[in-house]
Order: structure tokens, then sequence, then C-alpha cells
């Protein structure tokens, strides 16, 4: 596809991997018209039952790498806080769909992760713009 993710279990590469799925979940496509993004969250989430499992998995992916990470356990509890609160959401049928545009649980968790790093591990801190 013209990208590459880094195969290190290094900080750096953990960020790069996690910015990657967070794009890829929440930010990978824009509405026409309204310019809003949206991402395989929202995509997926529309089908019932096995949507919602998807995404709560790929969600559960970037908790996994940010316990590898070594964040604190309350930032882990507080990521799966996250994702169970989007996938208790999913569950709601016409709710759960609204929510996927509103609850972006994917880019709450990024922004703890990179809380984390810029404060641990300030090598692997990107410049964002």
């Amino acid at each position: 596809m013209g990208f590459e993710l880094p195969v290190g279990t290094d900080p750096v590469s953990i960020r790069k991997r996690i910015e990657a799925m967070e794009q890829l979940l929440e930010r990978s496509f824009r509405i026409p018209g309204v310019n809003y993004p949206i991402g395989l969250d929202s995509i997926i989430g529309l089908v019932p039952v096995l949507g919602d499992i998807v995404t709560t998995a790929m969600g559960a992916y970037i908790v996994w790498e940010a316990k590898n990470l070594g964040l604190p356990k309350w930032k882990i509890w507080r990521m799966m806080g996250n994702v169970g609160f989007d996938a208790l959401l999913g569950v709601v049928p016409v709710v759960g769909d609204a929510a996927d545009f509103l609850f972006r649980s994917n880019t709450r968790n990024l922004r703890i992760v990179k809380k984390h790093l810029d404060k641990h591990h300030p090598a692997a801190r990107t410049i964002d713009g």
C-alpha cells in the first residue's frame, strides 16, 4: 500500500503501530460534503454483532500494545474501560452506530499512550503538524 509498519519492540515502533491502528479505526476516510473523518470502527460497526466483535478486538490490540510499553495498571484499566464502553454502546442497535461516530475510544486511548510516552520516553516523541 505504500507504507511500512515497524516491527520492533522499542517505544518508537510501538507508538507508530498504535498511531496507524487509531488512524485506520477512527480517521481513515472522510465523509464527502461535510469533511468529517470516519474509520473502520464506524463502517464495520454497522454489521450487527460481528462488526462490534471485530472492532472491539482491534481496539483491544491498542491496549495490548500499551501493556507491552509498560503503562501503569490504572492507565491500562482506563483504556480497557474506553474499549468496553464503546463495545457496550455498540450492542444497542441504532445508538451504537451513532456512538461510533461520536465516542472515539481508540483516539482516547492513543492520547493516553502519547502522554505516557512523551513523559517517560521523550525520544519516542513526534512533532505533530
